[in-house]
């Protein structure tokens, strides 16, 4: 007995911990793999939600490099059905084009692009779109994405097969080449893909149209897989501000981003650590800024420990710094904004406001929004929301986005619009809302929604409330102007019994009563109200221009209450 015990002892002591067996399994993950197994969160959850995503990263990408390159856009968007669920999404634009040996890393490669450690307004930001949209195609028809490059007139055209190596997260070329081609510049993208088209809310046309709204400087082309060619004609001629690259604000760090940076920067000194690696820290700023952490200005960046660098981001917080700069951001602006509201939405009233540059976690945004009301839009439904971040539709995930919200927590009915509770209002109305930051805080990487920011609320709030205010005018004229023509078509009809009777009292002929009486049927005031109604409108949004800046919390509340 006493042998057998003895015997189990030395085999249990000899046996591999499981540990080890558990250890042989564990690999690296790459994140294309990631993706190929969790492509709803990139938004190709279902086939019609793929073809608009796949054009939407084509279309993003080419109004970024042509506002970059400042020229003026000009997108042509073809989809073709091959087969039941099986379509070719081909986007062209006329951009400055891509350099050679970047083409296969910008589409065959996730988490590859130049926008990611850029503090400016822009489409993109993850470097995922474009190749997440050519890894689907290749899933889902094992076919490569062609990509057709050109950079200048002097130079060839640039023709390549792509897809992409799962595992390693690189791109593979399967045929590459120079070709003749008839734009002096630009890029030309083919994927083919499972998918499936119809048109509505959420599709591949309605994508477009706002795209056209909210970019009234572009020209589309689009041509549907009915071989239905819709043209989205440019309102302006004029591009967007260029926006500019600004380093982070100090009120938007992070104990663990302060860390990092404390342990890569070239600065010798902990004051010039802070002047140049932020925006809006000067020498006297960062000075007062160690003062309050109770470190010395000349401490070397290095040997800055974690527990010091919790004291100089309580010191940030102790310390009065102005707002960050604004000319990172390149917002439509109002007269643009209505301009594109009205080139693709038929109504009688259009409103429209920027707000002034505001700032959450040390990132400045801005806040737009526009209004418009009556003519074609329907009058008992639900009023259309168009949301926008950084010039791009979002058509999904309403109900989880802040923009959504705010429109629901705002009071319209003193606006002329029906509400139930904290609901969408009912009236014929379409509400834009549109946000550009340097970094617009998305929900998912889908980019579909954006988080409830308390000061993001807050603006978007206060934007709706200008154009409420000036639409509720508008409806409130127009009621008055209703009644009095009502109330002279009431007179009309009485007249031939007014002139009788007073022909029978006075003696006068009827004929010439008539014609008096009609004289005075249409009064010269409501002619003139008539006549005067832009003007009116004119001076309503110049005056709600100058007040919008000096509204406080206080007014805001009241309107929402």
């Amino acid at each position: 007995m006493a042998k057998q015990e003895a015997k189990a002892e030395i085999t249990e002591t000899k046996e591999t911990p499981i540990a080890y067996e558990l250890a042989k399994r564990q690999k690296e993950i790459s994140v294309a793999e990631f993706f190929t197994k969790n492509r709803h969160l990139l938004g190709f959850d279902n086939k019609r939600k793929a073809l608009l995503m796949t054009v939407k990263e084509a279309v993003d990408n080419s109004l970024d490099a042509c506002e970059e390159a400042r020229v003026l856009p000009e997108i042509s968007v073809e989809i073709i059905e091959m087969s039941e669920f099986k379509y070719k999404a081909i986007i062209e634009d006329n951009g400055p084009g891509i350099v050679k040996k970047q083409i296969p890393n910008i589409f065959a490669k996730l988490l590859y692009g130049s926008k990611f450690h850029t503090l400016k307004q822009a489409r993109g930001q993850q470097g995922i779109g474009i190749s997440a949209a050519v890894l689907y195609g290749q899933l889902t028809t094992g076919r490569a994405a062609k990509i057709t490059s050109r950079v200048s007139k002097k130079e060839p055209a640039h023709y390549y097969e792509l897809t992409i190596d799962t595992q390693n997260n690189k791109p593979l070329i399967g045929k590459e080449g120079e070709l003749e081609w008839a734009k002096e510049h630009g890029t030309r993208v083919e994927i083919d893909l499972e998918a499936e088209y119809i048109k509505g809310n959420q599709s591949v046309d309605e994508y477009l149209k706002q795209t056209a709204v909210i970019n009234p400087h572009v020209t589309i082309i689009y041509t549907n897989p009915k071989s239905e060619q819709v043209i989205y004609a440019r309102a302006t001629d004029k591009l967007p501000d260029q926006a500019q690259e600004i380093k982070p604000h100090p009120y938007g760090i992070e104990l663990g981003m302060l860390i990092d940076k404390l342990r890569w920067t070239e600065s010798r000194t902990l004051q010039s650590f802070l002047t140049s690696e932020f925006s809006r820290v000067g020498p006297g700023t960062a000075k007062e800024i160690c003062q309050h952490a109770a470190i010395l200005p000349n401490t070397k960046p290095s040997e800055v420990s974690r527990d010091m660098a919790e004291k100089i981001l309580q010191g940030i917080q102790k310390t009065k710094i102005i707002a960050p700069p604004t000319d990172c951001l390149s917002p439509i602006g109002q007269e643009l904004l209505e301009k594109g509201l009205r080139k693709e939405i038929r109504a009688e009233f259009y409103c429209s406001t920027s707000r002034p540059p505001a700032v959450y976690r040390g990132n400045p945004f801005v806040i737009e929004s526009a209004i418009a009301y009556g003519g074609e839009i329907p009058k008992d439904e639900k009023a259309n929301i168009l949301r926008f971040a950084n010039r791009v539709p979002l058509l999904y995930q309403e109900g989880a986005c802040s923009m959504a919200k705010s429109i629901m927590e705002t009071n319209w009915k003193p606006y002329g619009l029906q509400q139930s509770g904290d609901s969408v209002p009912v009236g014929p109305a379409v509400l834009v809302v549109h946000m550009s930051s340097v970094w617009v805080p998305f929900t998912s990487e889908s980019k579909e929604a954006i988080a409830h920011y308390s000061e993001i609320i807050k603006e978007i709030k206060l934007a709706l409330q200008e154009c409420g205010r000036l639409l509720g005018s508008y409806v409130r004229k127009k009621t008055m102007i209703s009644s009095q023509i009502e109330r002279a078509n009431m007179f009309e009809r009485y007249i031939p019994e007014v002139a009788d009777s007073l022909s029978v009292l006075t003696g006068e002929n009827k004929e010439k009563i008539m014609q008096g009486l009609q004289k005075m049927l249409v009064k010269p005031e409501i002619k003139q109200e008539i006549l005067q109604e832009d003007e009116d409108d004119k001076l309503y949004r110049m005056e709600f221009k100058k007040s919008k800046s000096g509204e406080s919390d206080e007014e805001a509340g009241k309107e929402t209450s």
